[in-house]
């Protein structure tokens, strides 16, 4: 895949990647695969916010016995 960049934008890239001893491309990689990750948690949470919403959870006490539980058996 190739992207363009603005001059502004790949100058800036440039003069980081110079600073930090790497690759503009390998900043770029780097910078995509946490803006992923940073997608795949947001998507996690606006999900578990819409679940809350609709009362899909469970209260702490009986989450807390659910934990106690597991380390009893």
């Amino acid at each position: 895949m190739e992207i363009q960049l603005n001059p502004e934008l790949e100058a800036k890239l440039t003069q980081i990647a110079h600073h930090e001893g790497k690759e503009a491309a390998q900043l770029v990689q780097e910078a995509l695969e946490q803006y992923v990750d940073d997608a795949e948690y947001r998507a996690a949470v606006r999900l578990s916010r819409e679940q809350i919403a609709r009362g899909e959870f469970i209260e702490q006490e009986e989450m807390d016995a659910r934990v106690a539980s597991w380390f009893a058996s």
